[in-house]
């Protein structure tokens, strides 16, 4: 990864970090699986009543293991591949514009030391998550 994207990377991370922002990254082909597999045992054991009521506790039961599973955002971001990091990155560098730094420690000083620069890197991080990723975004502020 080179310099200046790993740089970004850690800011996200301090950022994520510091505000304790976690996500829940929706599976929707776990429920699916979890919906369409008991729909065919309903079947099986029922026949078309069971497909119903399988499906329908499929559903349910899907949709119950999907959801809250909340993770620390900067765990999520250290596994971002690298087409999705490039994204993250340009969206960042975005809210940077001209800000100049020589490595990592500095970007995150100059950063956190910015209230209004801090509020957008958040802002652009979040909507990043939000609809690049389509996760469920929680933080404390």
């Amino acid at each position: 990864m080179p310099p200046r994207m790993d740089d970004v990377m850690r800011l996200c991370c301090e950022v994520s970090a510091q505000n304790e922002i976690k996500v829940a990254i929706r599976s929707s082909a776990k429920g699916a699986m979890m919906a369409g597999g008991s729909a065919f045992v309903g079947g099986l054991v029922a026949g078309p009543a069971g497909i119903a009521v399988g499906g329908a506790l499929g559903g349910l039961l899907g949709s119950w293991m999907t959801s809250g599973q909340f993770r620390p955002l900067p765990q999520i971001l250290i596994e971002l591949p690298p087409a999705q990091q490039r994204k993250l990155y340009d969206a960042i560098m975005g809210v940077l514009g001209n800000v100049h730094w020589t490595d990592a420690v500095q970007l995150v000083s100059l950063v956190m030391g910015n209230a209004t620069l801090q509020q957008q890197v958040t802002a652009a991080l979040i909507s990043y998550v939000t609809k690049e990723l389509r996760a469920e975004v929680r933080s404390t502020d």
